[in-house]
């Protein structure tokens, strides 16, 4: 089953610093139909505006990866951790037992990030928070785990959940193929370009919902970047 939900018709939030679209139900933006998939419960599509963004705030028990779209995010917590994040890369934040955050946008143009939890599979665990840079030439034709909890990515920012982000750059024409386990579904949102997902198509920004397929074939219409999210 592949199923669509088209960018105009995500939640959103909108006031003078944050455009916001929700994947699923989040704030104040309730759908019974969309409360997450597996442990995937949040999918944000944010854009912050220049010297702008989310004041110091808190989070227990949740793995909270950002992927910078576009410009750089600018991430400090109680535990002394900063850095800056820029496009193409990602961050991980494990709340743990709890952590307190602020992110900013410090550039001089809007930042675009997507913003994703996962729900843990254990509670308690100490905080933590990374980021690292993944060259986009480094993933160009291929799915690369840039977040995981699952044992055959290594190399991937840790999460505690047997879960994976992946992402992709593809020229037009260009064609990525991931197996799916059975049991396990897939969350995939083009962040750049159009799409078809085993001949079904998807634009940029929209998601889409894969169960029951063992083969998920990924072709780009334009040039594009694909972000996806493999869950139990």
């Amino acid at each position: 089953m592949i199923e669509i939900k088209h960018f105009d018709n995500l939640g959103r939030f909108q006031n003078d610093w944050l455009s916001a679209r929700y994947h699923f139900s989040f704030a104040n933006y309730y759908d019974p139909s969309r409360m997450g998939l597996g442990p995937l419960r949040v999918w944000n599509d944010d854009k912050i505006e220049p010297g702008t963004g989310f004041d110091l705030h808190g989070h227990r028990d949740m793995e909270i990866i950002t992927y910078v779209r576009e410009g750089a995010i600018t991430h400090k917590d109680h535990l002394g951790n900063e850095g800056r994040t820029e496009a193409g890369d990602v961050q991980v934040m494990s709340a743990g037992t709890g952590i307190m955050h602020a992110e900013f946008n410090r550039e001089d143009d809007a930042t675009r990030i997507f913003q994703i939890w996962i729900e843990p599979e254990v509670h308690g665990v100490e905080p933590r928070w990374e980021a690292r840079a993944f060259p986009k030439a480094e993933r160009s034709g291929e799915l690369v785990a840039l977040a995981s909890g699952r044992k055959q990515h290594p190399d991937a920012l840790p999460i505690h959940q047997d879960a994976a982000i992946l992402g992709a750059t593809l020229a037009a024409g260009q064609t990525v193929s991931h197996h799916l386990d059975p049991q396990r579904k897939l969350y995939l949102v083009p962040a750049k370009g159009s799409i078809t997902v085993n001949g079904v198509k998807a634009g940029e920004r929209d998601g889409v919902t894969i169960r029951d397929v063992e083969k998920v074939e990924i072709t780009a219409e334009t040039e594009s970047e694909v972000l996806l999210a493999d869950v139990a």
